[in-house]
């Protein structure tokens, strides 16, 4: 090969990486920016060696790990607890959700990452914000009936909500193989940082957390403010023009993770069949790119953090 044919070669490589680079690094922006906003900055990648609240042999590392199974099961989650007429009347009083709803999905994905994966000051850290936070949430239902945000049942439901909604993404999306047993690990981890904000009576297990659900059918209820919320969640503007059809896909995957009975409470069985043969296959087909654009995501700084040495250099 003649030296020209080698620089020209070596040009159109570069060029490549380059666009390659450009590429990445726009889809990342693109993508943390739908969990960054003016909440706190957190250091993923400091003290070195800090594990922070589990570590990375835990198995909510893993689980929280996927942004895209992360986003599905935020949305479900997000859907799921408006079912709750207390925690709907908390969340109606006191959120500004509905001139920000991609704000409060920021503000819980920034908690879940946090106390995840952030060193272990930044994470008890906010859970005495968002505790802090509860206790002065309260007021009175449209039923009559007071509400506290900080009551113990009413933080059980919120988190088994979420936690049962991440399982689900990651059974659908990620891992379909991981076991129960290591299902009930997750749930004995994540009851930790609930019990940590007050909760009473966590389920522990899988078996646990279907026969939460189930129980709670009965105090569960679609009303007006319910529809509300599913209304403003399911025509929230997308970042940038850029991430609208991934928007699209996220919202309507959310919705396609939840309970048969919770689609049809909130008004969705109509076209479930048409959701679940474009969401699940669309989320599939997104979902490595997504991960291929993260080459810095949160779980990867993490994991360098607790895997480097303190240099007291």
């Amino acid at each position: 090969m003649s030296d020209q044919t080698t620089r020209r070669t070596g040009s159109s490589s570069g060029i490549a990486q380059l666009l390659t680079r450009r590429l990445r690094s726009k889809l990342a922006a693109g993508v943390t920016h739908l969990t960054s906003g003016s909440g706190p900055t957190l250091d993923y990648s400091s003290p070195p060696g800090d594990p922070g609240l589990f570590g990375p042999d835990s198995v909510c590392w893993k689980v929280h790990a996927d942004f895209t199974s992360m986003m599905t099961g935020g949305i479900s989650a997000l859907l799921l607890q408006a079912l709750h007429p207390l925690a709907l009347a908390g969340v109606w009083d006191h959120s500004s959700f509905r001139t920000d709803i991609l704000g409060r999905l920021r503000r819980t994905a920034t908690f879940i990452a946090g106390t995840t994966f952030g060193n272990r000051h930044d994470a008890l850290a906010l859970i005495e914000h968002v505790r802090r936070i509860h206790l002065g949430v309260s007021g009175i239902a449209p039923d009559g009936r007071p509400y506290r945000a900080s009551e113990p049942a009413l933080l059980t439901w919120v988190h088994v909500a979420e936690v049962s909604s991440f399982m689900t993404a990651h059974l659908r999306y990620v891992n379909p193989q991981l076991s129960v047993g290591a299902q009930d690990q997750y749930f004995a981890e994540t009851a930790g940082i609930a019990e940590m904000l007050g909760a009473e009576n966590i389920p522990r297990s899988r078996a646990e957390i279907d026969a939460y659900l189930l129980a709670m059918r009965s105090a569960l209820m679609a009303s007006e403010r319910t529809r509300e919320v599913v209304r403003i969640l399911m025509s929230a503007p997308a970042p940038s023009m850029a991430m609208r059809p991934a928007g699209a896909l996220m919202l309507n995957a959310g919705v396609d993770l939840l309970p048969d009975w919770a689609q049809s409470m909130l008004g969705f069985e109509r076209y479930a069949v048409l959701r679940r043969t474009f969401a699940r296959p669309g989320v599939r087909l997104v979902a490595p790119v997504i991960r291929w654009a993260l080459v810095n995501g949160i779980s990867k700084r993490a994991r360098r953090r607790v895997a480097a040495t303190h240099d007291p250099h």
